[in-house]
């Protein structure tokens, strides 16, 4: 059991998650609206003992143990956990009922298998009281040839789409949207430790 939680330590710090062709999780992200139900698929493609259920939630920031389902159906719930709300149907799929804003989150599937835990990428679910409308479809404009950039050496060549004042600027919006990212990369990587320091206690 050592060797598992160590190589979850592992996959977490490294990689964010331990990807694997063996186990799959989908959708990436579910809105749905107050009151309905959702299903979050797991697929797993060899033997196991069974499958974990886990959510983060931004709002309490912390990872929650929903429940565990072995491979007779039977489940065990997490404390405080509704066993009408949370049930796990076929190829351990987890299907959520009575949904309320506190439901959002991000759920992930884990199941051991030969050694390694394996972890699914994450579903973020969205629960809101009014689904949005879809957006309609218009026609799309005429598009136009795109106009060469070419190298002249009049006062027109720093005007146009060829002109450093639009290049540049362009150039900076990218490196300030790539340094933006450095504190979010941080602070998965908090969440990552605190989630294997409280695996570790346990």
């Amino acid at each position: 059991m050592a060797r598992l939680w160590l190589h979850l330590c592992v996959c977490l710090q490294i990689s964010g998650f331990c990807t694997n062709l063996l186990l799959s999780q989908s959708p990436e992200h579910i809105l749905a609206q107050t009151n309905n139900k959702t299903e979050i698929l797991c697929d797993l493609k060899k033997e196991h003992a069974g499958v974990y259920w886990y959510r983060w939630s931004q709002e309490r920031q912390m990872f929650e143990f929903l429940l565990f389902s072995n491979t007779l159906g039977k489940a065990t719930y997490g404390a405080n956990v509704s066993q009408d709300k949370f049930s796990v149907h076929s190829s351990y799929s987890l299907h959520i009922s009575h949904l309320h804003a506190s439901d959002s989150g991000t759920y992930y599937c884990s199941a051991s298998q030969s050694s390694q835990l394996l972890l699914g990428r994450g579903t973020r679910l969205s629960v809101v009281d009014v689904l949005p409308l879809p957006l309609q479809t218009t026609q799309a404009p005429v598009s136009k040839k795109p106009r060469r950039c070419v190298t002249k050496t009049t006062a027109a060549s720093k005007k146009g789409p060829c002109s450093p004042l639009i290049w540049i600027p362009l150039a900076a919006g990218v490196l300030l949207l790539l340094l933006s990212l450095v504190p979010i990369a941080y602070r998965l990587h908090r969440l990552r430790r605190r989630l294997w320091l409280r695996i570790h206690r346990q």
